[in-house]
């Protein structure tokens, strides 16, 4: 299986993540998600586009596309 890169925007999540001190563990526990479709959203293999907005604002990343 090809090694799968996380987006811009998954790169930015973990930024905001470490920043924080949040794990992606905790961030799709807010968000109401499995880590596993967090991991994808952020790997490009999920649009996740109903839980953008909500991921950005848990992380406060209103700047962030």
């Amino acid at each position: 299986m090809a090694e799968s890169r996380l987006t811009p925007f998954g790169k930015k999540v973990k930024k905001r993540l470490i920043d924080m001190g949040m794990t992606q563990v905790e961030l799709a526990e807010r968000v109401g998600i499995t880590t596993k479709y967090l991991s994808k959203i952020l790997h490009g293999h999920r649009s996740g586009s109903k839980y953008m907005e909500k991921i950005k604002s848990i992380l406060k990343m209103d700047d962030v596309a």
